[in-house]
């Protein structure tokens, strides 16, 4: 079956085959959280991005493998919430940005700055460092080779928008620039977006509403 994003709690994991990844992506908890493990198609190596909930969904996910990271894209407990369990059961490095790490109820073992590189065996995770949600807020993106940009958001790009800034003018206006400039202005519109819940997108799709979404102030 084609890959479309769309998965539902409790359901079947989707499944797609890229240049250089295996990309699963499972929706777990009451707050229908997107997780997505990544495998190197070359080394096997695995990396899981928001252990939100339900440790043993996403221990099956691995297969019997190695864990070697967790990558927390944010503090919000709903994206950490089986990251204890996940960690304690895989022995993997924990990874989150410095501004966030503190509000995460695991050690940080590998602290992430705006611009950093993690290794997924032979591929390459590129960190953007995106504030207004939260302070250390992280976009992760995989550029394919010979394909499109593949971009992981956490909670500051939606389908329909950027992520909740709580009634907060400052903070929505930090987020909507950083989004814009950093994510906007610098990758193509056939960038596919896997965010933090529900669906996925491209930038293609969503760049259209950027002046709209800044004149509703959410």
């Amino acid at each position: 079956m084609a890959y479309d994003g769309n998965v539902k709690v409790g359901g079947a994991p989707a499944v797609r085959e890229l240049a250089g990844l295996t990309l699963t992506k499972v929706s777990v908890g009451r707050m229908d959280n997107n997780a997505y493990l990544l495998r190197c198609r070359e080394t096997g190596e695995q990396v899981l991005i928001d252990a939100a909930d339900d440790a043993g969904t996403l221990i099956d996910l691995l297969g019997g493998a190695p864990l070697a990271r967790v990558v927390t894209t944010h503090r919000h407990g709903d994206h950490w919430q089986a990251l204890a369990e996940v960690v304690r059961r895989t022995g993997a490095a924990t990874a989150a940005h410095v501004d966030d790490a503190p509000g995460i109820k695991v050690p940080t073992t590998e602290p992430l700055h705006d611009g950093d590189e993690i290794r997924v065996g032979s591929c390459v995770l590129t960190v953007t460092h995106l504030v207004g949600h939260t302070p250390g807020s992280v976009a992760l993106c995989y550029d394919e080779p010979g394909g499109r940009p593949h971009l992981f958001t956490g909670d500051s790009l939606f389908p329909g928008g950027v992520g909740n800034t709580h009634g907060s003018r400052k903070d929505f206006t930090r987020l909507i620039d950083d989004v814009e400039h950093k994510l906007f202005d610098r990758l193509p519109d056939e960038t596919w977006v896997y965010p933090g819940h529900g669906a996925d997108t491209t930038l293609g799709a969503e760049r259209p509403h950027l002046p709209e979404w800044r004149a509703r102030g959410w």
